[in-house]
């Protein structure tokens, strides 16, 4: 029987612009809300829809649990 590893990693989001980079967030919907404040885009308040701006762009990372090394 194969064992399968389960990724404990948690990933992380940011919103850059040409001239600006954001901040990471754990949370995708947290990271859209601020992208306003660097002129990535902006959360349409009566559909729910993110509406993201030309040159902005999102970025994704996977952040090991606290504590532990990759790999382990």
């Amino acid at each position: 029987m194969a064992r399968v590893a389960l990724s404990a990693c948690m990933k992380r989001f940011r919103f850059v612009t040409p001239h600006r980079v954001g901040k990471w967030y754990a949370d995708l919907n947290l990271a859209q809300r601020f992208a306003e404040t660097i002129g990535a885009g902006f959360l349409e308040r009566r559909t729910g829809q993110f509406v993201l701006y030309p040159g902005a762009h999102m970025e994704t990372a996977e952040e090991p649990p606290k504590g532990r090394a990759h790999g382990e």
